[in-house]
C-alpha cells in the first residue's frame, strides 16, 4: 500500500428520472435548497457531504447511486485499485474547477468513484 489514503466518501451521486421531483424530495430530506441547480445537475452541500442528482444517469450512464472517495492522487489510487483487481470504468478526467473524477468496478461489478481536487 502507498501513502495515497482516501479522505473518505464525501460525494454521492444519484441517477434520477425526474429532476424536479427528486430535487423536491432531497431538499425536504436535507432541509436546504440546492447550491447547484441546473437542467443537467443538482447538487446539495450538507454537513460536509455533497449529494448530487444526475438526470437519467448522465453521460456516464449511472444506473444506481455512486459513492465517490476523495483521494489526494487519483492516478496513484487508480493504479493501486486496478493492481488489486478493479477495472477502470471511466478514466480520470476533469469535470471543472480543477476536479478530476474516475470510476472503477470491483470484482462483483459494483461501481466505486474517485475524486481528486487540485
Amino acid at each position: 500500500m502507498t501513502g495515497s489514503s482516501p479522505q473518505g466518501i464525501k460525494t454521492v451521486l444519484h441517477p434520477v428520472s425526474d429532476l424536479a421531483k427528486a430535487k423536491a424530495v432531497y431538499a425536504a430530506l436535507l432541509g436546504i435548497a440546492p447550491q447547484t441547480d441546473s437542467p443537467y445537475y443538482v447538487g446539495f452541500e450538507a454537513e460536509g457531504q455533497h449529494i448530487g442528482l444526475v438526470p437519467d444517469g448522465g453521460p456516464q450512464g449511472m444506473t444506481s447511486p455512486v459513492a465517490y472517495w476523495h483521494v489526494p492522487d487519483i492516478e496513484a489510487k487508480l493504479a493501486e485499485v486496478t493492481a488489486a483487481g478493479a477495472t477502470v470504468k471511466e478514466a480520470a478526467h476533469e469535470v471543472g474547477g480543477g476536479r478530476l473524477v474516475a470510476t472503477v468496478t470491483d470484482p462483483d461489478g459494483n461501481v466505486l468513484g474517485l475524486i481528486q481536487d487540485r
